[in-house]
């Protein structure tokens, strides 16, 4: 992972208070209600946070249609300011898809307040060129699910 290394960044605004959308990604509750490509799944055993400068969080995603493919997602954080920012390395490993070998990418993510209670979600993330497109993908799966999770979560509110 190198400076020179392509940069992947995100920006999307959901249907949700910041708390709530910050929540998804810091509750490993919520966390495994969403994270992940479609078909996939965080077994709730698997995960483990401790979320603070310095802290962690820790899971597998088990893909549905080969559970044998199991990718351990292991984050350093080294920035964290509630509600507003999670930052840290992200490794990841395990058994990946074909073509895929374990990596590092840093990974920056930004909670801003929008106007009528929505979030503004920016993600920074420094990746291998190779790994951009498949991660861009993988983060529009996981919003369709995430969305879905946020409307349940206020709906039940």
């Amino acid at each position: 992972m190198t400076a020179e290394t392509a940069q992947l960044v995100i920006s999307r605004v959901f249907d949700a208070p910041r708390e709530l959308v910050y929540r998804a990604f810091t509750d490993p509750d919520h966390l495994a209600a969403w994270w992940g490509p479609v078909g996939n799944s965080l077994p709730r055993d698997e995960i483990e946070f401790d979320v603070r400068p310095g802290g962690y969080q820790r899971w597998t995603e088990v893909n549905a249609a080969d559970p044998g493919l199991r990718v351990r997602i292991h984050v350093d954080l080294t920035d964290v300011a509630d509600g507003e920012l999670l930052a840290g390395v992200m490794h990841v490993g395990g058994r990946l898809q074909d073509g895929i070998e374990p990596f590092e990418t840093r990974l920056r993510l930004e909670f801003h307040d929008q106007a009528d209670g929505r979030t503004r979600l920016v993600i920074r993330q420094w990746l291998p060129d190779h790994l951009a497109n498949p991660s861009e993908e993988g983060w529009r799966q996981a919003f369709t699910k995430l969305d879905a999770t946020l409307t349940d979560v206020q709906a039940r509110s």
